[in-house]
């Protein structure tokens, strides 16, 4: 059975829709893994748009959708997400930083509500369901596919995965900020051994110094992680919206240098592991 990432937005923060920064991608946050017969949604940002015309293109009639928190980078393609207009199709969204105060399904709705935008999240027309977490736990999609998750640190909270199929791993971490010096423990144990790390490289070292107590970090302190933990390849990903195309490929070829086995997610590609 299969097991791969596409990566339909890569970026943070706000969309970046210029020339000069195509190369990578402008939308912001949303990637899909097939894993064998599941369908995973990560985040629902801008990128979820496009996503969700290829689903039903391709006949896709059910899907799962992990929320790794619900800034508005995080959620605002969600309203323009068809499948969840379509009659038929079931979508289960699953939350692991709010722990109900509000619940997810609140804050997905009240982002759809006036003077916001004009169509209410009622209104859509496939079977929804919202489930709720506590960072930390594991569940399972199916009969072979299991969940990790832990829990970030971002304000507000934030949430990170671990998908496991048959002996492969991807490990979806962004919107997290480090402590110099400090390894964070819970992000070493979920990606510890896995095939497919993606880590929150927002920032360079510098821009970082700048930015304490923003929720982010950077591809030095990723790729520090990653030989920790023994990761097989690192993707940096939440494209700080001010890296164009040619600050990102020189960020990618610093992180090279320092550890081969990682690469910048650009919008549109396709990793598969098995």
């Amino acid at each position: 059975m299969g097991f791969s990432i596409t990566f339909w937005g890569v970026r943070g923060t706000v969309p970046c829709p210029m020339p000069t920064h195509m190369g990578f991608g402008g939308n912001t946050s949303c990637v899909e893994v097939k894993a064998g017969d599941q369908h995973i949604l990560i985040d629902a940002g801008t990128g979820i748009r496009m996503l969700g015309k290829r689903l039903l293109k391709d006949g896709v009639t059910e899907a799962t959708l992990l929320m790794s928190h619900t800034h508005l980078d995080h959620i605002s393609g969600f309203p323009f997400f068809a499948p969840a207009y379509t009659k038929g199709f079931r979508l289960r969204i699953i939350s692991g930083h709010l722990c109900g105060n509000p619940g997810i399904e609140a804050v997905m709705e009240r982002q759809m509500e006036r003077p916001l935008f004009p169509v209410p999240m009622r209104t859509m027309g496939s079977n929804i369901t919202f489930d709720e977490i506590t960072a930390g736990q594991s569940f399972r999609l199916g009969e072979d596919v299991e969940v990790r998750t832990a829990p970030l640190n971002h304000p507000d909270g934030a949430t990170g995965y671990r998908v496991e199929h048959h002996g492969k791993s991807i490990v979806y971490v962004t919107d997290t900020e480090h402590v110099p010096g400090q390894l964070d423990q819970n992000i070493l144990g979920l990606i510890a051994g896995a095939d497919l790390v993606l880590y929150d490289t927002t920032y360079t070292d510098e821009e970082w110094q700048n930015r304490i107590g923003w929720g982010h970090s950077t591809w030095t302190e990723g790729v520090r992680l990653a030989r920790a933990a023994g990761v097989k390849r690192l993707v940096l990903f939440h494209h700080d919206p001010d890296h164009d195309d040619k600050a990102m490929t020189a960020l990618e070829k610093a992180a090279q240098a320092e550890f081969p086995e990682s690469f910048a997610a650009r919008e549109g590609m396709t990793v598969t592991l098995a």
